[in-house]
């Protein structure tokens, strides 16, 4: 994938290193050092099997520059406290990355299901599964979604919550897992652009983020695991997390 464009974004890979660009984008992460800010570009980064290091600021300049791209991104007057551009890390190769189109939304996904999180309705009743529950098969579903509409801030926001339904719908729907402990969500929206005041699944925005949400990870998915043999629910991945405990319920 080298300088795809869809929706006005430009996807580029390079060295295990996943770029999304377009001009003067504003960026609402939930990944490392997430928050708003305001530049040109989006990062995935892919890390090796046994990945440790902590000082990630020096290993995201580190791959940048090995993959030819720039360390930083442009600011602006409405940046977060960081002008670093929004990065996430994950265990899944570049080669799994797959985006998808519709209206005036692109989402780009790398999906690897190797640490579940589960939510049981019945806790205590949880029970494993059939699947390979392969400690190399690192997890962590990313999603940078990029819309060419002016999003309110409410409206970002809330297409984060979007696009984390349309994700643990899909999951559960194909994998039979809502997600990992691991997700992340990025969102871009053009300052410029036609503004959008809500981003619900009744939008225009929203419907398409959902449409393309659950395409490209199915995508991922099937790049991933070609012969669908998913890791094991949390119940018997080596790597995982059952909610498995009740909350006392009250009234107001």
């Amino acid at each position: 994938m080298s300088g795809a464009r869809a929706a006005g974004f430009e996807a580029t890979v390079r060295d295990g290193v996943f770029r999304l660009r377009r001009p003067e984008t504003r960026w609402l992460s939930t990944g490392w050092r997430g928050g708003q800010s305001r530049g040109d570009v989006a990062y995935n980064v892919s890390v090796p099997e046994g990945f440790d290091r902590t000082d990630l600021d020096a290993y995201r300049d580190e791959r940048l520059s090995r993959a030819e791209f720039a360390a930083s991104g442009s600011d602006g007057p409405d940046s977060s406290k960081s002008t670093a551009p929004p990065t996430l890390f994950t265990g899944v190769s570049m080669e799994h990355a797959r985006g998808a189109r519709h209206g005036p939304v692109v989402v780009y996904a790398t999906a690897g299901l190797s640490n579940p999180a589960m939510l049981p309705m019945d806790p205590g009743t949880t029970a494993g599964g059939d699947g390979d529950p392969n400690p190399d098969r690192t997890g962590t579903v990313n999603l940078i979604v990029g819309t060419t509409r002016r999003l309110a801030d409410g409206a970002a926001a809330n297409l984060v919550a979007v696009a984390a339904e349309a994700k643990a719908t899909t999951l559960l729907a194909t994998a039979g897992v809502p997600g990992t402990t691991s997700d992340a969500v990025v969102i871009g929206d053009d300052p410029a652009g036609e503004p959008a005041t809500f981003s619900g699944s009744a939008t225009t925005v929203g419907g398409s983020a959902r449409i393309c949400v659950r395409d490209a990870i199915r995508a991922s998915l099937r790049s991933r695991y070609p012969d669908g043999d998913f890791p094991g629910p949390a119940a018997e991945a080596e790597h995982g997390v059952v909610a498995d405990e009740t909350a006392e319920v009250f009234e107001p």
